[in-house]
């Protein structure tokens, strides 16, 4: 046990070293370069916890592992539980049926695509598999962070998740406003959009919720609905992260069963119960039952919990794993992020003539 007698005072030399690891985190994306770039406190985390791996993991006490391994997993799954205060039911209903169904198609498609890319054409191992899908479907880093318990993976495998989100996002913060202003604003036909079908297309496409903000940010004079239906939209991927991690648990407890035939009939069945705690967060949450002050303590307290979670996590991340993997991780979320930008502009095309 982490804090058992023997280990309690590790424990907390550990957990005190991620968080200062984390505050430095929150204090570099606090820059106006980093600022601009999108990059959030949890990707930098990842950053200075993988330097750390990979240069004086050597220099620390062994005893503190159980304190970073602790922020890897418990105050993780606190964390999640915690993101439940960034949504309301309420939101999710105004942005309408079309945008529901918008993100559950693009949630759906992505995940089962990026797992047979990787598992079935690029060879990759089925644990990162599904956690690139995981981020690159729902919403970043901090979805690769939920699946990654449900999973039991590795902490290197999630780092490779992390850094495919990290790149492919930023990549789709810089190329959207580029498409909307060149091509799509001003296209006739099936190329158009107006300003919420373009909204739309952002909240159900793009990896990371700060990127899906930045993007309307970027377009010269996007009106307002614009950037509600992009963050209405990508709110509702995101609250779907419960029913997806418990849907995964049910796929890897079947997928056991009948791999090991007989002999685990009586195997239990791996329910994520804090993606049950987050769906009750955010229901609690939408009561609105809090002040507005101090929900919003609650989310800045939740981003360092999350910061501290991704930095421990790069803390586990040694390069020498990374060997035999070659290129099959960027070739697994390259593949997402084409269907993404190409199939989802399609799809949201369809939905909203539709509906």
């Amino acid at each position: 046990m982490a804090f058992s007698p023997e280990k309690r005072k590790g424990t907390i030399s550990g957990i005190v070293f991620v968080a200062i690891f984390a505050a430095a985190a929150v204090y570099i994306a606090d820059f106006a370069p980093v600022k601009a770039m999108g990059l959030s406190p949890l990707v930098i985390g990842i950053v200075l916890g993988i330097f750390y791996a990979n240069t004086l993991h050597n220099q620390t006490p062994i005893e503190w592992q159980s304190g970073i391994t602790f922020s890897a997993k418990k105050i993780l799954r606190f964390a999640i539980v915690l993101y439940g205060f960034r949504i309301t039911f309420q939101e999710i209903l105004s942005v309408g049926m079309d945008g529901f169904l918008v993100s559950l198609i693009m949630l759906t498609s992505t995940m089962i695509l990026g797992t047979w890319l990787g598992v079935k054409i690029f060879g990759l191992d089925k644990d990162t598999s599904i956690l690139t899908a995981s981020g690159a479907s729902v919403c970043g880093a901090a979805a690769v962070l939920a699946a990654e318990p449900v999973l039991k993976a590795e902490e290197y495998k999630t780092a490779i998740a992390v850094s495919m989100v990290v790149l492919f996002g930023t990549i789709s913060m810089f190329l959207y406003p580029l498409l909307y202003t060149a091509i799509i604003e001003n296209a006739s036909g099936f190329l158009h959009m107006s300003a919420r079908e373009f909204g739309i297309y952002v909240g159900g496409t793009i990896h990371e919720v700060a990127q899906v903000v930045a993007v309307p940010a970027s377009v010269p004079g996007s009106p307002k609905e614009m950037a509600d239906a992009a963050v209405i939209v990508k709110m509702t991927r995101v609250i779907m992260i419960a029913p997806m991690l418990i849907v995964l648990g049910l796929y890897l407890a079947w997928e056991a069963k009948k791999e090991g035939g007989d002999g685990v009939g009586k195997m239990q069945l791996v329910i994520p119960w804090f993606a049950v705690y987050f769906i009750l967060v955010a229901g609690f949450n939408s009561l609105h039952l809090l002040p507005e002050n101090v929900v919003n303590f609650i989310n800045e307290f939740d981003n360092f919990l999350l910061t501290m979670a991704m930095t421990a996590l790069g803390m586990g991340t040694i390069f020498s794993k990374f060997k035999g993997l070659g290129l099959a991780p960027i070739y697994t979320a390259l593949g997402m992020f084409l269907w993404l930008v190409i199939g989802g502009f399609v799809i949201t095309k369809i939905v909203v003539e539709i509906l």
